[in-house]
């Protein structure tokens, strides 16, 4: 009977382990695609905003990795194997919290960090073409006029990047039509920058949360089922 279980559980553990190395693979392209979107903005971003999908993607790595040495032990009812397989599911877990807490208990100060670097880099825009480069990117893709609107902007310091045609099809104003612009004239994008940007940050980062708690879920029952199998292993002996 003890035989019997112990096979159960074994094939039950190595099934759980080929789904937690796919887990694996899911969230190294759940990272790469969220760094992917935000990280064009990056010259608005500081290097810790940008920390959380790139931990996704080094826990993803070592998920596959975890993943098949439990695989591993599974299939050699290996004692030893199992534990060190069940305290890096530990390890990993507690590492996921960690970041998640942070990043919510630091969450204002990201905020207000991404904004004052906006400002910094709009004192620099006349000066700087990596700046020049990073709002008319940033203000034609995201649909979007300076920090917190158009008026951030001098009125004669305006990009042409701020504006847009007032229909579909119609030439795109020009140059001197947009720095004079007034909200009224329908050529400026009305909304500020850093909303856009903070709206974008908040979606990649509810999709960072839903993976991570699928994957934390995931964990707790891989370290159930390793210490399970690990004790009936040591009761066999």
């Amino acid at each position: 009977m003890q035989s019997c279980e112990l096979s159960v559980i074994k094939y039950i553990l190595f099934t759980f382990n080929l789904v937690f190395a796919i887990s694996g693979i899911g969230l190294i392209v759940a990272g790469a695609l969220v760094l992917s979107d935000v990280g064009e903005f990056s010259d608005f971003m500081e290097g810790r905003i940008l920390a959380p999908p790139v931990v996704l993607i080094v826990t993803g790595c070592i998920v596959f990795l975890v993943a098949s040495l439990g695989c591993y032990g599974a299939i050699r009812e290996s004692y030893y194997m199992l534990m060190a397989f069940a305290v890096c599911l530990l390890i990993i877990l507690i590492i996921e919290l960690a970041v998640g807490i942070a990043a919510a208990v630091y969450k204002n100060d990201f905020q207000m960090t991404m904004k004052d670097l906006m400002k910094s880099s709009m004192k620099r825009f006349e000066n700087s073409r990596t700046d020049r480069d990073a709002w008319n990117r940033i203000q034609t893709k995201l649909m979007c006029c300076g920090v917190e609107g158009p008026t951030d902007w001098p009125e004669n310091a305006r990009p042409m990047s701020c504006c847009h045609p007032t229909r579909e099809g119609a030439p795109p104003p020009e140059s001197f039509h947009c720095q004079a612009a007034k909200p009224e004239d329908g050529i400026m994008y009305q909304d500020g920058c850093f909303y856009q940007l903070q709206a974008k940050a908040e979606s990649s980062a509810k999709i960072l949360i839903g993976v991570g708690i699928g994957i934390a879920f995931i964990e707790v029952i891989g370290i159930i089922l390793a210490c399970w199998l690990a004790s009936a292993i040591k009761n066999k002996e």
